[in-house]
């Protein structure tokens, strides 16, 4: 075959369909992320206000005020704790519901879920269809010491231990109550995602599984789980990364950063810092360690995936 033939023409069409699905994606990721993030790398550097054309560039001054900043190092520690715990346990409480709807029904005849399976998708995706700041505070007006209905439904069962008890003003209880609103918010919409991740597996595995002996728990273990692993994966880097900023939860919760800071997040230091104390080249630094910190938790769950046997994208089982 003639060199010059294995060589796509370069037609109208072809063309068109490279700048339409190809150059113009690209260049809105050009201009509304990457440009974005290269001006705030180079703000960082310097010790702009917000408010005026004029700033000094400092180097790397504000990335070494910040190792002996305690409070964004609380911040940073917080975030982490976020990342590590919010999505463990949504997953696992997700990963429990969707195996039962699916798979856990029955032990006879065809592999099914339990019964009114529907029913238990749709109400458990109603609290991630409500927006994020509406759930923080409801929540809040639950967890509230003098009015909060959690207290009320406490006291009337008569714990008075329990009455005027200020959930999120307590450094013992404020940030794990934070952390179930999260989960609350979340485990709905995962619960979905394994729920269609389930439904591939085809149905004669687990009739196989069955006939071998297999009681549920070691199915879900042995082959539930692997099977679904890719998406347990992108489940986990998603969620940590919305822990990691988890901005609008707290903000909503505990705007102050909590008692003794114990639920302030990097987020909200950053906000703090930009606008409350008009220190834009300060936050800026704060929002360059944020993102790092996110693009290492990336990398750490790929690698340990890689490492326990799981595998790339377009890899071959």
């Amino acid at each position: 075959m003639p060199r010059g033939s294995r060589r796509r023409k370069l037609t109208l069409d072809y063309v068109s369909f490279m700048i339409v699905f190809l150059g113009l994606p690209l260049a809105l990721f050009l201009v509304f992320v990457i440009w974005p993030f290269i001006q705030a790398v180079f703000y960082s550097l310097t010790d702009w206000t917000g408010y005026t054309a004029e700033f000094n560039v400092i180097g790397l001054g504000n990335f070494t005020k910040l190792l002996d900043d305690p409070i964004f190092m609380k911040a940073v520690g917080n975030s982490i704790v976020l990342a590590i715990v919010v999505p463990l346990v949504t997953i696992v409480i997700a990963l429990a519901f969707a195996t039962l709807i699916t798979v856990g029904g029955s032990g006879k005849g065809q592999v099914q879920g339990i019964r009114n399976s529907s029913f238990y998708r749709v109400v458990s995706f109603f609290p991630y269809a409500i927006p994020a700041i509406v759930i923080g505070l409801i929540w809040r007006q639950i967890f509230d010491p003098s009015a909060g209905l959690l207290n009320g439904i406490l006291t009337g069962l008569g714990m008075e231990q329990f009455s005027s008890f200020p959930w999120l003003g307590r450094v013992g209880t404020a940030m794990p109550v934070t952390m179930f609103v999260i989960v609350w918010g979340f485990v709905g919409f995962y619960m979905l995602l394994f729920i269609a991740a389930i439904k591939g597996i085809p149905a004669e595995t687990y009739e196989a599984a069955r006939i071998d002996g297999a009681g549920r728990f070691r199915t879900a273990w042995s082959i539930t789980i692997p099977l679904i692993r890719d998406s347990v994966q992108t489940a986990y880097i998603y969620l940590g990364i919305m822990a990691l900023d988890a901005f609008v939860y707290m903000q909503a919760l505990n705007p102050n950063g909590g008692p003794d800071n114990s639920t302030l997040v990097m987020s909200q230091q950053l906000f703090r810092t930009a606008f409350t104390r008009g220190q834009f080249g300060y936050a800026s630094a704060m929002g360059v360690v944020l993102a790092v910190v996110t693009l290492l938790f990336a990398a750490i769950v790929f690698t340990v995936n890689r490492i326990t046997g799981g595998r790339d994208d377009g890899g071959r089982a």
